[in-house]
């Protein structure tokens, strides 16, 4: 799970579930394969803690989570190490993490064993989320949609369109073209969010934030997109 200042792209991809074994509280994965561009990000937590990976929830959306938007059913896509998906399972919500990174979704299980929360991760494809065979209420993407190229992008919003409620919602923050330099992952303009999710989705929220991430400067300018499917 790419995030803040890590790898310019994230494949939205992994196979499916993963069969590694305990999903937070113990419960069981499905077989699937690792594919290969899965492995390039996975790296990062083998080589140590990425750049994105700063071991709390980012503000903004932890802002949000306790004035109370998080509701229903959510799904943290691109969850990484799995803090916004604990976070989710701490309010008493039901939550699934999905990440590509193997590595990502182990330590997200050990992080729910040791905190005794019963989070679910599963190595997974973010373009496939229909194949989960879910519908849930909230999505968290941290640091998900700033990855993708321009196909992969309306696949994932297309993903995104068959697996959230009516009314639910999507919570975004990704990287900003207000962002300097050129370092970090791809920069995202308001107006392609705005159409990105033109159809469909509500923009019922969109403002400048920032990306905490773990090297210098430490925090970088992003968008938090707060979208309502129709």
């Amino acid at each position: 799970m790419p995030r803040g200042g890590g790898e310019a792209r994230e494949p939205g991809a992994a196979g499916g579930p993963d069969a590694a074994g305990a999903q937070g509280a113990g419960t069981t994965g499905l077989d699937a394969g690792v594919p290969p561009e899965g492995e390039t990000f996975d790296a990062s937590y083998r080589s140590g803690t990425p750049p994105w990976d700063i071991g709390r929830p980012q503000t903004a959306l932890a802002e949000l989570a306790a004035s109370g938007a998080w509701r229903g059913r959510v799904l943290d896509a691109g969850c990484g190490t799995g803090e916004h998906a604990l976070l989710a399972a701490a309010l008493g919500l039901e939550v699934t993490g999905i990440d590509a990174a193997p590595t990502a979704i182990r330590l997200a299980r050990d992080k729910a064993r040791a905190r005794g929360l019963d989070a679910r991760f599963e190595l997974w494809d973010a373009l496939e989320l229909p194949s989960l065979g879910e519908r849930y209420d909230t999505v968290i993407d941290c640091g998900l949609f700033h990855v993708f190229d321009d196909e992969a992008r309306a696949r994932y919003v297309r993903a995104l369109s068959a697996v959230v409620e009516p009314g639910g919602h999507l919570m975004l923050l990704c990287f900003s073209d207000e962002q300097e330099g050129d370092w970090g992952p791809r920069r995202v303009r308001a107006e392609e969010l705005r159409s990105a999710f033109a159809p469909g989705w509500d923009v019922e929220r969109l403002e400048g934030a920032v990306l905490e991430i773990t090297m210098p400067p430490h925090e970088a300018k992003g968008w938090l997109a707060v979208l309502r499917r129709r």
